[in-house]
């Protein structure tokens, strides 16, 4: 006979284990606040905003010059993490880090059919998170002009410092809430699995269930008074 579940089982289960599946929930909260708040270093981010526009003689817009600056962009993005630049950089602020460590702490980005590109650093201190951005947008300018001979690279907005800088991530509140949902829908999970692999009978309705039997009638518990 193939055993239902009903809406009542479910809840009766959930009620039956509520203790579990709260303790769970605070568990996976905890470690989730106790690592982003203690073990995980803050990482903070800074942007600078590029403009590729090659400088004409004439005031006129050539379409065909602005599509050819929008598809240099692919290009700048290989360059400024190339070692000859990144290099530079690296000598010019005396950076304890190779090119490649220097290159995973920044993303290029830009909008589709823009001739403008964020750079955008993130690393552990906040001030020199500023000084990299600042310096590898400006050692890309110069050196731009050497590498692909044209002179189409103007900084539009440099990285600054904030008063009060905040860490773009750990994120311990939003890191708290999954690991809430996760504690939860593993308690909400191990409660079930406890409750099918239990096959003890513990009252009457538990008689029905396991045996498939009917109940014809029950001793009530007699206490004992001496």
């Amino acid at each position: 006979m193939e055993e239902t579940i009903s809406i009542n089982d479910i809840f009766k289960t959930l009620k039956k284990r509520w203790k579990l599946i709260m303790l769970l929930t605070l568990i996976a909260a905890l470690i989730s606040g106790s690592i982003s708040y203690f073990l995980l270093t803050p990482v903070y981010q800074s942007s600078t905003q590029i403009l590729v526009n090659q400088k004409q003689s004439e005031n006129q817009l050539d379409s065909t010059q602005i599509q050819s600056n929008i598809d240099m962009i692919n290009t700048y993005s290989v360059i400024i993490k190339s070692p000859a630049i990144l290099g530079k950089v690296i000598d010019e602020l005396g950076l304890d880090q190779s090119v490649d460590q220097l290159s995973e702490k920044i993303t290029i980005n830009s909008q589709e059919n823009s001739q403008v590109f964020f750079l955008t650093v993130q690393d552990s201190n906040p001030s020199q998170v500023v000084e990299i951005a600042n310096t590898v947008s400006s050692t890309f300018q110069k050196e731009i002009k050497d590498i692909m001979k044209v002179d189409n690279v103007s900084i539009l907005a440099k990285a600054e410092i904030k008063e009060n800088p905040t860490p773009v991530k750990p994120n311990p509140l939003l890191n708290i809430a999954i690991a809430v949902v996760v504690g939860l829908m593993a308690g909400i999970g191990l409660a079930f699995l406890l409750e099918y692999l239990d096959n003890t009978i513990k009252d009457e309705d538990d008689i029905e269930r396991l045996l498939d039997l009917p109940l014809l009638g029950s001793i009530q518990k007699i206490s004992q008074h001496k």
